[in-house]
């Protein structure tokens, strides 16, 4: 909120002026008045509450201060009497008067409330701060950003710093795509299944804020070595029954229509969202490929258009029963129902030595129905309002997909004949049970907790092929491709730590103990020797892994002064190869360029090292980071050439992942916010990064070694009539593997924003992608294990073109100057010094 964000900047200008009004310590015996601030509802901290001592004696004396994240206040004053009182705004204040403070004094827990009477009256005069700091991650309050209006969870995490989102919709943090993505702490089928693609179906209005955890602490699952996203998504904490219908269409062709309901009463609080949305995003690819041994043509270039048209619901209902005033129990279903088809058109055209030979027409036709389920109980119990808490939680989640793809591919010229008719039939299912709970002790400034997770998940993919046979008429089912694939990976942890304060020292040590089991079987009409030789590479069709592993974390901050502080951390991580990855056998996306799992992948080991420093000024908040890391057993795709050819002479590429040696990553980021004025505000992040990796495959080596870059700045600006005008900038820079070099990619997004109605209602405009820039141009050569040029592909791809997007949403009992607050109250930018949450 914008008010929040001043308010908390006039508290600590305010304290600190009361602070220069104290006497010499030499005139008076010195007292310390300590307490905490918390909220008479939710019983939560209230950061930047204002404690003001005011000498009866002297009015014209006053002394005071401001409590930390936790709520906590400790105030020195000269002995003598008071007045207290104790002020946050909208909450009506606490007073103590006439106090003969000659000893020093704790006044113990004051529980504030709610002045609904004055929330009306409060005056929006500024901006919450959209970084808040912790000693293990960053928080960005991502609800003020006009250009996800309408748009997905997936385009919002695009503007995250330090995140990164492809043309395709993989996630990069910091570069390095190996990140575990988590909805409100936990793993989720609202997030989907080792793919993205859940994201791109969630409207981005659900979320109320984005955890970069570049550190996590022994708290969190070890998974994903670049680190861990969390997305919280909102929950009013607003008595009484209120709400937003948010309403969207754009161009091309897109709407959307969604519902967030919340009844909350002082024993249960009822919470839904509703949402359906119907999309047609249309794309386009183009590849120009060389060959240069063994190939009956010499270079085929393929130009695809991509179009889509996706529908879905999304139902996620929930209630929250409190037991006690400090114990309660939350239980919510979600479903997801969609129907998606993605079609693409594939004009190829062909050449020889002696120049142009033919061109073919490939269609493929993709039909997918998803259907997915997730139920989950948790279970709170606040022992006190210091944080002794214990949590339970069981999550079960179900997802079925059933996937029909039919290609129809015809040379076109210099003849018009048939060349491949096929019709693949898909069924994958997948299980995931998760119980976890943690159990957390405050004791005085140190802080202990320890947990348990259990993470078990089975996917199940039943794969068949059938292809027309020209000489009989009829389809016919290829048995060296039909399989089915089950896939088992089941995680049981458990978890220590220790969080302590010394002076302006914070320290978190933490140590997790994961037992990490993998498990694949392969059922086929073929042999394990037919499979092998089918495939194209050695491997075991039936698998059985288990690793046992330490994953001890570090996490200590050095608070300089109030606005300034220091942090360290170490951390170990793993990253566990999902299903795609495994499954050995071809896409049939095309007939010449094919992706293959790999069985054999193991986990890789990762271990991090971070400094951050954090600097904030009156109008300018200034964080930063280096980083260093070092990846064994690192995943790396790699394209070789099969041997294969198709049946009319193409030579047969294969993508594969596979575990290179070492993967050494280091870089450093800032970013800053900065208000320069009442109606202007800049939001800029910058991170450069550098890897080296080694290791070969198949006697061909694979080290590289690159350099890059990526950087994004946000413009806001508040026009007349109550108009914010928004424009969001975001640059990649070149980059590099072992064998492809991708091209610099830019993109501009821009909106603007009006709040009419008395400001309960907000409309909006938003266009993605200005420029129609966000396309990826990349180049890779492949080398046989001669040392000699096999093959180059140049290419260029975009997933989705330029977006336009009308947005209207309607809030109904949410006044405006409290929308976003009362959820996240716990911070604005200030550091975690004294806060051991993971």
């Amino acid at each position: 909120m914008k008010f929040r964000h001043y308010c908390m900047l006039a508290a600590t200008l305010f304290s600190t002026f009361l602070f220069a009004q104290r006497p010499d310590r030499g005139e008076k015996k010195q007292i310390t008045v300590t307490g905490k601030a918390i909220d008479a509802e939710t019983a939560e901290p209230l950061e930047y509450a204002t404690l003001v001592l005011q000498s009866i004696d002297d009015p014209s004396k006053v002394t005071g201060g401001v409590t930390d994240q936790k709520g906590n206040f400790k105030v020195e004053a000269p002995a003598g009497k008071y007045n207290i009182r104790l002020e946050y705004i909208s909450y009506r204040p606490y007073t103590l008067n006439n106090q003969d403070l000659s000893e020093s004094k704790d006044l113990g827990t004051i529980k504030l409330a709610l002045d609904v009477a004055q929330l009306d009256a409060v005056e929006v005069v500024g901006e919450k701060t959209t970084v808040e700091i912790r000693l293990d991650k960053k928080v960005y309050n991502i609800g003020k950003d006009l250009t996800t209006s309408g748009a997905s969870v997936s385009d919002a995490l695009g503007n995250v710093p330090s995140v990164t989102v492809d043309v395709e919709g993989a996630i990069s943090l910091r570069g390095n795509e190996n990140v575990r993505i988590l909805i409100n702490g936990k793993p989720s089928a609202i997030a989907g299944y080792g793919s993205t693609d859940a994201l791109k179906q969630l409207p981005a209005d659900a979320i109320e804020k984005v955890e970069v955890i570049t550190s996590p602490s022994a708290r969190y699952d070890a998974e994903g070595t670049a680190g861990i996203l969390n997305i919280v998504l909102k929950k009013e904490k607003t008595l009484g029954f209120n709400g937003s219908i948010n309403l969207n269409t754009g161009y091309p062709s897109s709407s959307q229509v969604n519902a967030n309901l919340n009844l909350r009463t002082n024993k249960y609080n009822l919470f839904t969202t509703i949402g359906y949305y119907y999309r047609e995003p249309p794309g386009n690819a183009y590849f120009d490929n060389n060959y240069f041994l063994n190939s009956d043509f010499t270079r085929i270039t393929e130009d695809r258009d991509i179009y889509r048209e996706d529908k879905g619901v999304n139902i996620n209902l929930g209630m929250e029963y409190f037991l006690t005033d400090k114990s309660s129990i939350t239980g919510s279903i979600f479903t997801r129902q969609s129907d998606e088809m993605d079609g693409t058109d594939n004009n190829t055209l062909r050449y020889k030595e002696s120049g142009f030979d033919s061109s073919t027409l490939r269609r493929e036709i993709e039909n997918e129905d998803d259907e997915t389920y997730q139920a989950s109980l948790n279970y709170t119990n606040n022992f006190n309002d210091d944080g002794h808490k214990l949590t339970a939680d069981f999550q079960y989640s179900y997802d079925n997909e059933k996937i029909l793809t039919n290609i129809d591919e015809n040379e076109i010229l210099p003849t018009e004949e048939l060349i491949a008719l096929e019709e693949v039939n898909e069924r994958e299912t997948q299980n995931e049970y998760l119980l976890q709970a943690d159990y957390v002790l405050p004791m005085g400034d140190a802080q202990f907790e320890a947990g348990y997770r259990g993470n078990f998940e089975e996917t199940v993919n039943d794969y068949e092929l059938n292809q027309f046979n020209q000489a009989t008429g009829e389809f016919e089912t290829n048995y060296n491709l039909t399989n089915k694939f089950t896939y088992t990976e089941n995680v049981n942890a458990v978890y220590s730590q220790y969080g302590d304060k010394f002076g302006k020292f914070s320290v978190l040590l933490g140590l997790r103990l994961e037992n990490t089991r993998l498990k694949g079987k392969v059922e086929s009409d073929l042999t394990d020797e037919e499979l092998v030789d089918t495939l194209g590479f050695d491997f075991d069709p039936d698998f059985d892994k288990n690793y046992l592993g330490l994953f001890p974390t570090v996490n200590i901050s050095y608070e300089i002064n109030d606005r300034e502080n220091i942090t360290l951390g170490y951390n170990r991580r793993i990253n566990r190869p999902r299903g795609w990855f495994i499954n050995p056998f071809p896409s049939r996306s095309s007939r010449a360029n094919i992706f293959q799992g790999n069985p054999d992948l193991n986990p890789a080991f990762a271990d991090a090292f971070d400094l951050g420093y954090l600097k904030r000024w009156e109008k300018l908040t200034l964080t930063s980071s280096v980083y260093y890391q070092r990846e064994t057993d690192a995943f790396e795709r790699v394209q070789t050439e099969t041997g294969q050819q198709t049946s009319d002479g193409i030579n047969i590429i294969r993508t594969i992942p596979i575990n290179l040696a070492t993967n050494q990553r280091y870089g450093g980021e800032v970013g800053v916010i900065y208000n320069a004025i009442k109606w202007l505000q800049f939001n800029g992040s910058f991170n450069f990064f550098k890897f080296n990796t080694e290791g070969d495959y198949n006697g061909i080596d694979y080290g590289t070694e690159s350099t890059s870059w990526f950087s994004r700045l946000s413009a806001k600006v508040k026009l007349p009539q109550s108009i914010d005008w928004q424009t969001n900038g975001f640059y990649m820079g070149p980059r590099e593997n072992s064998q492809t070099k991708s091209e610099g990619m830019y993109s501009i997004d821009m909106a603007l924003s009006k709040d009419i109605l008395d400001d309960n209602a907000t409309i909006s405009m938003n266009v993605s992608d200005l420029f129609n820039s966000r396309k990826r141009q990349s180049f890779t050569e492949s080398y046989n294990d001669a040392g000699q040029l096999s093959f180059t592909s140049d290419s260029e791809f975009q997933w989705r073109q330029r977006q336009f997007t009308v947005s209207f949403i309607y809030r109904f009992n949410q006044p405006k100057n409290t929308r976003g607050e009362r959820g996240n109250r716990n911070g604005n930018g200030g550091d975690d010094g004294g806060e051991f949450e993971g």
